[in-house]
């Protein structure tokens, strides 16, 4: 056995899932098993969503340090999926240096997600979550025209020439934003601020936030740092773009949303989180149970909010069960729950939030970015808890279960 190939084959693969969309601990767990299942005396992984390093020595040999640089991530839900399916059967069968590189070759070489299919994602996430803040139906009109003509199709050409995230949200957000505008000014779209707010809320990513302080809360300091700022940057350049829309076609971003009844909140938000599994290509299955997911995650946060008054429960709440229908959906597909976790989670992540917070410091209202962000921390701390009450006892029940307690 080479073990350089074998390290190099495996690094491949982790940066793959990392790339991909997985979390950072998964996949250095998954590279630590692929490669204990060798013959190795010792082996050591470190992943952040820039960098891998890994060092192992095996059996009467020598120590072999591999250093792999990570300089663009994403989400594609599909791959990582099936290099997931890869990592279990390297683990189970141990297989030929050859048998790995062609296995991966194949999951590489997959079909992608067809062009139509790109149309119909950013549709669902963007104009579901136009209606969920309150859109009537000349504003989803609207919606759906612009999130095809700019964010998807402009988007796509751009996405092609320009790999900086900040510099790509700010354009995506100053043209979508300046034709709501223009098309609000010749009568088209009663409420252009809610239609803005939910296209934006494609490019937004709160969730980026949540996981953050998921890291850190579990002492992985350096990755959640480094989703918090990746959030906050792409949040900074969307309140720019959406900025100077307003500043040149006169835009107003002040009125807050106002959340629809209940049975429209629970449809929209479903159909935004199966858009959002799309957008991430996830196969349309897995998408159509993400949605289902979304939609009993607010139904979840309107109960608690009825109940108890208090949001961060309610937003506790629906974390708590979106974890715990990842993990049991995770087992139902034999795909990783990160799939269900951050779709599924979509009603609850404070991307509106996040969006006026910044919206505030770049329009020097203070007040109202003061506001934001203490509303915001509040949204994700209540994620982050309610994601580790359930990890929690879904690892201490394991821990029961393989001692016979």
């Amino acid at each position: 056995m080479d073990y350089e190939l074998l390290l190099n084959e495996v690094i491949n693969i982790g940066k793959e899932m990392i790339k991909s969309g997985a979390e950072t601990d998964r996949a250095e767990d998954s590279m630590y098993r692929m490669l204990e299942s060798y013959d190795l005396e010792q082996c050591s992984v470190f992943a952040i969503q820039s960098d891998i390093q890994v060092t192992i020595k095996p059996a009467g040999g020598h120590f072999i340090t591999q250093i792999r640089r990570i300089h663009v991530t994403g989400f594609n839900y599909d791959r990582l999926d099936y290099l997931n399916n890869l990592s279990r059967y390297i683990c189970k069968n141990t297989p030929s240096i050859e048998e790995i590189r062609s296995k991966y070759d194949e999951v590489m070489e997959r079909k992608q997600q067809p062009r139509y299919l790109q149309y119909v994602a950013s549709i669902l996430g963007g104009v579901g979550f136009g209606v969920y803040f309150g859109c009537d139906w000349l504003d989803t009109i609207v919606g759906i025209v612009i999130c095809a003509l700019v964010e998807v199709y402009f988007g796509h050409i751009l996405d092609k020439k320009e790999r900086n995230l900040v510099v790509y949200n700010l354009i995506i957000a100053f043209l979508s934003s300046a034709a709501v505008f223009l098309a609000a000014k010749a009568g088209f779209g009663h409420h252009p601020d809610r239609i803005v707010l939910g296209l934006n809320m494609v490019l937004i990513s709160g969730l980026g936030v949540a996981n953050g302080i998921r890291d850190v809360l579990k002492r992985a300091y350096l990755s959640g740092i480094v989703n918090i700022t990746n959030a906050c940057l792409g949040a900074i350049a969307i309140a720019c773009g959406t900025g100077l829309a307003m500043l040149l076609f006169k835009g107003d971003m002040y009125e807050m949303y106002i959340a629809p009844s209940i049975a429209v909140q629970l449809i929209s938000c479903g159909v935004a989180s199966m858009g959002f599994a799309l957008v991430f290509k996830a196969a349309v299955k897995q998408s159509v149970y993400a949605g289902v997911g979304g939609a009993v995650n607010c139904a979840c946060y309107v109960a608690v909010k009825y109940l108890c008054g208090n949001d961060f429960a309610a937003v506790m709440a629906g974390a708590a069960f979106v974890a715990a229908y990842a993990y049991w959906m995770s087992r139902v597909h034999r795909a990783p729950a990160t799939i269900f976790l951050t779709t599924s989670i979509m009603p609850v992540i404070p991307g509106a939030t996040l969006f006026y917070m910044m919206h505030g410091f770049v329009q020097s209202d203070y007040g109202m970015a003061s506001q934001q962000t203490i509303l915001l921390a509040q949204t994700c701390l209540a994620v982050a808890f309610g994601f580790l009450v359930i990890e929690i006892i879904i690892r201490y029940a394991g821990e029961m279960r393989s001692t016979g307690v």
